[in-house]
């Protein structure tokens, strides 16, 4: 796995790429678009920002219970199905948003669209495992996951004239119709996805959850997801509160900073993925790691600064989280035997939604603020347990490459009956 020539893609495989990669979009420009209409559906439904913040986290909540609850039948289906009854349940979601005109039916809205919308991303990575040999999963991870790039690029601009022009049910409008005309991509073009049904030994789908959740290689991937979601995570809540108050930033200059680290994510995605199928895919994570941990300590220790140094900052650090995201992404996803693989990606995300919350709630521990509009204290402390949990995650994810070697090596041996990796 030192230096090699990475596997060419099908045109079939082009198609795969293309059509889970705007499916992610859709469904994170979904969850971004809330943000910006924040101020809009305070005014509109007559809310408090704690009340706006619940139906913010209402969606990542029931999103993480999701997953685990489809966990147990996640393997039991073709893929292709799955997939479209999700998403389809997410396009209805999405279409109540739209329509709600109370607070209680926006919060109703956003739990249905997360409990559907929060599985669609461990079914693509299920497909993505199915479908892609680990030589080409670095790249494929980074087309799918420009949705988050694309998202911030797209999401707050689009959303906001979209808003502004025909109220704040635009938007969520905007995403339904977009993602019906996918859905009907999927379900004419994708191909059934049913290998793993071939080498089901489960009967119960409790019997298949307890299976995959029992397996000590799987809790090592599992633990590696939430300690990179737990420092991916804390700095996200009080990053703009960080620019205003500390850095010096107005609330003009923040939706360029949002634009240019997400054009920079972008460009950054597609050449990581590249890079990590050609070289040594846990090299490249131990070096973002150490990257990351060098730039989170440097920015969170900023006091009043130009916009253009922030911006860069910004960007230094988004090739920091980028360049761990791709390659980490990629080895847990060798982790998994065929027959657990969509119960370990429901699991695996729901565990990344919900790590996520819990940095958020540590991160608000930890900051404070003496009045409205004070600079933010302690928010360095933050950049300094970011480095200690990003050491544990070299570790443990050191320990995932060796089990991925160890899988690749195992599927290439050439055996009559097939050895499993996970116990």
């Amino acid at each position: 796995m030192e230096k090699q020539e990475p596997l060419p893609f099908t045109g079939y495989q082009k198609f795969v790429i293309f059509i889970l990669a705007i499916t992610q979009f859709t469904v994170i420009l979904d969850f971004m678009v809330m943000s910006p209409l924040g101020d809009m559906l305070m005014k509109s439904l007559s809310l408090k920002p704690s009340a706006f913040g619940f139906a913010v986290s209402a969606y990542a909540f029931s999103a993480g219970i999701s997953g685990l609850l489809t966990a147990g039948f996640a393997d039991k289906f073709d893929r292709k199905k799955l997939l479209l009854f999700f998403y389809i349940g997410f396009i209805a979601g999405t279409i109540f948003c739209g329509v709600a005109q109370s607070y209680q039916a926006l919060v109703a809205a956003r739990i249905i669209t997360g409990l559907f919308g929060g599985v669609i991303g461990s079914i693509s990575m299920a497909i993505i495992t199915d479908l892609f040999a680990l030589q080409q999963r670095g790249r494929v991870m980074g087309f799918i996951q420009m949705g988050f790039g694309g998202s911030q690029v797209l999401g707050v601009p689009i959303g906001l004239y979209l808003a502004n022009a025909w109220g704040w049910e635009a938007p969520f409008w905007m995403v339904a119709a977009l993602s019906i005309i996918i859905a009907a991509l999927i379900f004419v073009k994708l191909q059934p996805v049913t290998k793993h049904l071939s080498v089901q030994r489960d009967k119960s789908v409790f019997q298949h959850l307890w299976h995959t959740v029992a397996k000590s290689n799987y809790r090592v991937g599992f633990t590696a997801t939430a300690l990179l979601s737990i420092g991916g995570f804390m700095m996200m809540p009080f990053g703009t509160a960080f620019a205003v108050n500390n850095l010096g930033l107005t609330n003009e200059q923040l939706p360029m900073l949002f634009m240019v680290s997400g054009v920079s994510s972008l460009v950054i995605m597609p050449l990581i993925g590249k890079l990590s199928d050609k070289i040594d895919k846990f090299k490249i994570f131990a070096f973002a790691s150490v990257w990351m941990m060098i730039m989170c300590v440097l920015y969170t220790n900023l006091s009043v600064t130009p916009l253009w140094l922030v911006m860069i900052f910004n960007v230094l650090m988004m090739i920091g989280v980028m360049s761990r995201m791709i390659p980490s992404s990629a080895l847990t996803s060798a982790i998994p035997d065929l027959q657990d693989r969509g119960a370990f990606m429901s699991i695996n995300s729901s565990l990344q939604q919900i790590a996520g919350g819990v940095a958020a709630a540590a991160a608000g521990v930890i900051v404070t603020q003496k009045s409205k509009g004070a600079p933010l204290e302690h928010y360095n402390i933050v950049g300094y347990v970011i480095v200690a949990i990003s050491i544990l995650s070299i570790f443990l994810m050191w320990r995932v490459n060796n089990l991925a070697k160890k899988k690749v090596n195992i599927e290439e041996a050439p055996v009559d009956e097939p050895i499993p990796l996970a116990e």
